[in-house]
């Protein structure tokens, strides 16, 4: 796997991450998602969210939650429901700011699929797209500058981990507050925002007001995914402990055949592996006390199993492995760390047989945990400078790219025109074809990362890996933990939690790789991010936490 693709993939896992991310890491850490301190957190805390009311669509094969857990649909549904009675546009060009991590999408005039989305809307969509394969900030870069520049578009995505700075006082200068528009039951009158759920519009809420419409996605976060034919010669994936797996491993490992076992990402792995110690999903409250996960002893054990492994020759010998996906495919990696959206798309697109591998215990007596995300990618706000009269129009409009699965509007969103973008299976499952591919895959991902629905667990002519899939959810949820800081806000997190973060990582995969000693992560790389920003983003937090009571 490339550093692009690393980038990629830890972007779109850190929606479903806590703590610690893929490579690099420095721009995943949460920032920016919730209330601001003080008195903007007693604020926030009375402020009433959009009534969630679950929109009316044919009902799944297996359901879902309110909590994050994803409706199922085994077959497309025959006879989707039409969501939105007419055209939200009022024939004015509506502009937006996003970003995509795909092949850049075809342009408008090229593009059959971006021209009916416009006759569907009423309004030309005119989206400025900034692709992120290139860099880690390349994103934030843009949206920066054309804050400078003054020269805003309708719509601007903020993205809930990016390192954008000074977020609460942007918001209040620059943008539309929309609490009137969505808190509570005024979000009814408009049904596909009304059935985003609760904990997705924490993100987009700042000093007791909502500045902007929540772009959910799932919130299942990282999981570690297997190769389940790799592991048949030992039994399947299946653990009884920590040393139970790493046994199994190492009876695998087969260097002169350049089989290995785990993927050359030693952050990811530590994560997986304080989880199988109990650790924490970013922050321990006690008391009314925080602890970080770098100061959990769970966090140390997992570092500790890291190096064990790496001493036993089971990671990938190049750290720079650009093919992570092609090796697990042809049987000669065990596992990798994946955000689980990821997981699902590339249950769609590979053939080999992969499974997740829900946390067990490191040792008898220890409960396993695992960690919720977000179950959002941030928060679309309105520019200032756009009438007020032409709020609703926009609203309207959010609202059709909000339409859920089971709706005409998601058929076409997700999946263009039949016959030109896609084509049914004799089982009615929906397939995208080579202009599909071409035009709606590239183009719907910079839609949806400024407006979506929540995320439904199909995959076309899978219904049993969907299953599958859907089962796994509900066993993740049995251990999943809450990260208690999210929906409040920290200046010192926002301004410098990624880049002391990223120094934590920096060192950390020094200590795996044999060029730093264990001994020195408690000596000297904690106290440092302590004193960087760790002890100050626990008072913040600390302080926020107890005002909203």
């Amino acid at each position: 796997m490339s550093s692009k693709e690393f980038n990629r993939r830890g972007f779109l896992g850190a929606a479903g991450i806590a703590g610690l991310t893929l490579a690099g890491a420095g721009t995943l850490t949460a920032c920016g998602s919730g209330a601001a301190s003080g008195g903007g957190a007693k604020a926030s805390a009375k402020l009433k969210l959009p009534t969630y009311v679950p929109a009316d669509v044919p009902a799944p094969d297996l359901p879902g939650n309110a909590q994050g857990l994803d409706p199922a649909y085994l077959r497309y549904p025959k006879s989707p429901v039409r969501s939105v009675s007419k055209k939200p546009g009022d024939g004015k060009p509506v502009t937006a700011l996003t970003e995509t991590f795909t092949t850049a999408a075809p342009a408008m005039d090229r593009n059959a699929y971006w021209q009916e989305l416009n006759k569907r809307l009423g309004s030309d969509l005119k989206m400025t797209i900034v692709n992120g394969l290139g860099a880690d900030d390349v994103y934030r870069a843009k949206f920066n500058a054309t804050i400078a520049g003054d020269d805003m578009p309708d719509l601007m995505w903020f993205p809930p981990n990016q390192g954008l700075k000074n977020i609460p006082a942007l918001l209040e200068a620059k943008f539309h507050d929309l609490t009137g528009y969505l808190s509570g039951d005024a979000v009814k009158k408009y049904p596909n925002l009304a059935n985003i759920p609760e904990f997705a519009w924490k993100t987009a809420v700042f000093n007791g007001k909502i500045w902007g419409l929540a772009v959910p996605y799932g919130r299942m976060g990282q999981v570690y995914v297997a190769n389940e034919d790799f592991w048949k010669p030992v039994g399947g994936v299946q653990f009884d402990s920590a040393q139970d797996f790493f046994d199994k491993a190492k009876d695998l490992l087969d260097v002169k055949r350049k089989k290995y076992v785990l993927e050359p990402s030693y952050v990811n792995h530590i994560l997986q592996f304080s989880y199988w110690h109990g650790a924490p999903n970013g922050w321990r409250m006690d008391g009314g006390k925080l602890t970080y996960f770098f100061e959990t002893d769970e966090f140390h054990a997992g570092l500790e199993f890291a190096l064990k492994c790496q001493n036993a020759q089971l990671f990938w010998p190049d750290p720079n492995l650009p093919t992570t996906l092609e090796k697990m495919e042809g049987g000669f990696l065990g596992l990798h760390v994946q955000s689980f959206p990821g997981f699902l798309n590339d249950s769609n697109m590979y053939d080999w047989p992969e499974k997740v591998v829900v946390p067990f215990a490191a040792e008898k007596g220890i409960t396993p945990t695992w960690g919720y995300g977000y179950g959002s990618v941030g928060f679309t706000a309105i520019n200032k400078n756009v009438s007020k009269d032409r709020i609703e129009t926009l609203l309207q409009i959010m609202n059709y790219l909000s339409a859920p699965f089971g709706t005409e509007e998601r058929l076409f969103l997700d999946n263009g025109l039949e016959g030109t973008h896609y084509d049914r299976t004799k089982d009615g499952d929906v397939v995208l074809n080579k202009k599909g591919n071409a035009e709606v895959l590239t183009t719907r991902q910079a839609i949806n990362f400024f407006g979506n629905a929540p995320q439904t667990l199909y995959l076309p002519g899978k219904p049993d890996i969907t299953r599958g899939v859907h089962e796994t959810e509900v066993e993740l949820m049995k251990i999943a933990r809450i990260n208690p800081t999210t929906g409040f806000f920290s200046d010192t997190n926002a301004n410098k939690g990624a880049s002391s973060s990223d120094q934590v990582y920096t060192a950390v995969k020094d200590i795996v790789a044999g060029r730093k000693p264990l001994a020195s992560f408690k000596k000297d790389i904690l106290p440092k991010w302590q004193r960087t920003a760790g002890d100050a983003m626990r008072h913040e937090f600390e302080q926020a936490i107890a005002a909203a009571k």
